[in-house]
């Protein structure tokens, strides 16, 4: 698996990482299949997880995708210790199916807590404010990961669903040290065009959240995903990995986080990477939508 050397993350990534939450919300699968899933992403090279505590299904069931993937990762034959999992705070799911926000330093610090308890570790590699509370003053909530930075319970602070303002005020606050911006992007949502570029400006990592959002399968694109099902049939791969391989052309700061909850889907999109595309391809992709 290619790697992306990110100033702000310090150490290299894959390019492409798993994200977690189809193993989790409604859909979910059985354990054994998502353990599987996980560990088809280790072997393909994948050294990013995105998980969060509110991946789940019901109120008593918090955390339930972190503590999936604490045990897939101690389950695993190989060696882990290059896996950077990103777990998120602040966005609540109370089991009735809504999503709540909670961004006060109090829950932030409890939910920290909570999630390296799940985890098993003494430190979150990275850590992520999941969504700006309108209750609460989006630099109280940053000032939280300050003090979790400084305190060495996370080792990286990152913003989730972020615009542009809050990208830098983040950036200022945490003095330089905002690790990640993580942002819904794909050929159909491209509204975080901007904050994708101002990541690459400042060399931020930028992870899009559901970044094939809208791809299914080439029997029913739409005209947004179309030239993504042409270029996918000439190079003899999937549209998954096109649109993939799109996104990481973007920037260099730019690490998709697809959802799986198959061992195929995710052993697929790990190949992204290898797909290198021409300017006349990117003109094409680049128009779509």
């Amino acid at each position: 698996m290619k790697q992306r050397a990110i100033r702000s993350l310090g150490t290299p990534v894959s390019a492409v990482g798993l994200g977690g939450m189809p193993m989790s919300i409604e859909g979910r699968p059985d354990r054994a299949r998502s353990v599987a899933t996980i560990h088809a992403a280790l072997d393909a090279g994948i050294t990013l997880i995105d998980t969060a505590d509110a991946y789940h299904l019901h109120a008593d069931d918090v955390g339930h995708n972190e503590t999936l993937i604490a045990e897939a990762l101690a389950s695993y034959g190989g060696s882990t210790e290059h896996v950077l999992v990103a777990t998120k705070g602040g966005h609540l799911r109370p089991g009735d199916g809504s999503w709540t926000q909670d961004g006060s330093p109090g829950h932030l610090r409890e939910a920290v807590q909570a999630s390296l308890q799940r985890l098993g570790v003494e430190q979150i590699g990275l850590y992520q404010f999941h969504r700006p509370d309108p209750k609460v003053p989006f630099a109280e909530s940053v000032g939280t990961l300050v003090e979790l930075l400084d305190e060495g319970l996370i080792g990286l602070a990152g913003i989730s669903n972020a615009d542009v303002d809050q990208i830098r005020q983040a950036d200022e606050i945490l003095g330089g040290r905002l690790a990640s911006v993580q942002n819904q992007f794909s050929p159909a949502f491209r509204t975080s065009q901007s904050e994708l570029e101002l990541c690459a400006e400042l060399d931020i990592a930028f992870f899009p959240w559901s970044p094939l959002g809208g791809i299914t399968n080439a029997a029913d694109l739409g005209h947004t995903f179309a030239p993504f099902a042409e270029v996918a049939k000439e190079r003899g791969v999937s549209p998954q990995v096109v649109c993939l391989a799109w996104e990481l052309a973007l920037a260099d700061v730019v690490v998709p986080i697809p959802g799986a909850s198959r061992p195929e889907t995710i052993t697929d999109s790990a190949t992204a990477p290898d797909l290198e595309l021409s300017s006349d391809e990117m003109d094409r992709l680049n128009a779509a939508g």
